[in-house]
């Protein structure tokens, strides 16, 4: 019978942290193939990824007249591109580097008689270096890859429950390959201030993500010596946001990225990871809602 700590496997950051970087990466190369032939969709979801039963997809991209999809499969542990012609071409997913990725992947699209174009330069990332360029990043640890996997999938699985009471407008539950998370969006109907911007992120990006009024929640998986946390923000963040009392009673407001904070220590340690990930997404979305007076009589189930 699996245990908590296996449905929500360990995922030390500095473990895998070079293998998390390397896979950040990969993942900005399929997902700007698929921004790069689909239109915008509001506040970009139409660049994002999905985790499936495997790993991660792009879902179908029309490419002329057909479809081509690109998936992540993180228990082979290959990279497949599949036609709705018929075709398929894959190869093995390990320790290379982003540059060979890069090749390997234009290569396989060429093969299948896609041709397409990209901007190689990594975003949300600290000191860039375009990926066919990128001879530094080179690490692939199937383990670790496959634990990060298995927690999207409990992460996404829990994350449509709480998306299913909200009737108003809502995000899929997708991965977003530049901040390197999975991430679930609930919106009030009325429309948001400017954003004043982020750093390292062009305002483009943030002026059409945050053009209405969110409750957003996530995960991300850590780095850089911080570990993995779930989150909740809201934006604009109503007077009072910090202060709302939330559950479980151990998560906290982080002052400095200014959200919601649930370590992903303490859902593996829980008697009730469902129950308490499920009181985290609640509590911190009535503080949004709430404060911000949403219309939750008509946007709630």
């Amino acid at each position: 019978m699996s245990t908590n700590t296996d449905v929500f496997p360990s995922l030390p950051s500095t473990a895998w942290q070079e293998t998390s970087t390397t896979l950040q990466l990969w993942t900005q190369v399929i997902g700007k193939i698929r921004r790069s032939l689909t239109p915008l969709i509001n506040h970009w979801w139409n660049v994002t990824l999905y985790v499936t039963s495997r790993g991660l997809t792009t879902s179908p991209i029309p490419y002329e007249t057909r479809f081509f999809q690109i998936d992540f499969d993180f228990i082979a542990h290959e990279l497949c591109i599949s036609t709705s012609d018929g075709q398929r071409t894959a190869f093995a997913l390990k320790s290379f580097s982003v540059a060979e990725f890069y090749q390997k992947t234009m290569s396989a699209l060429s093969s299948l008689d896609i041709k397409v174009k990209i901007w190689t330069m990594p975003q949300e990332v600290s000191n860039p270096i375009p990926f066919e360029e990128d001879t530094k990043h080179k690490s692939y640890d199937p383990e670790y890859v496959h634990r990060f996997w298995q927690i999207l999938v409990q992460t996404n699985r829990i994350f449509t429950q709480f998306r299913s009471r909200f009737v108003g407008k809502v995000s899929p539950t997708h991965f977003f390959w530049g901040s390197f998370d999975l991430a679930l969006t609930r919106f009030s109907g009325r429309t948001a201030p400017k954003h004043p911007g982020a750093a390292g992120v062009a305002d483009s990006i943030t002026h059409e993500a945050y053009s209405h009024e969110v409750s957003s929640c996530g995960f991300w998986p850590g780095g850089g010596g911080i570990e993995p946390f779930f989150y909740s923000y809201a934006y604009p963040a109503p007077e009072g946001f910090k202060d709302y009392p939330i559950k479980p009673e151990i998560a906290y407001f982080h002052e400095d990225i200014q959200e919601f904070i649930l370590p992903l220590e303490v859902l593996r340690l829980s008697d009730t990871p469902d129950e308490t990930l499920l009181s985290f997404l609640q509590s911190t979305y009535e503080a949004a809602a709430v404060l911000g007076k949403w219309d939750r009589e008509a946007l709630e189930r």
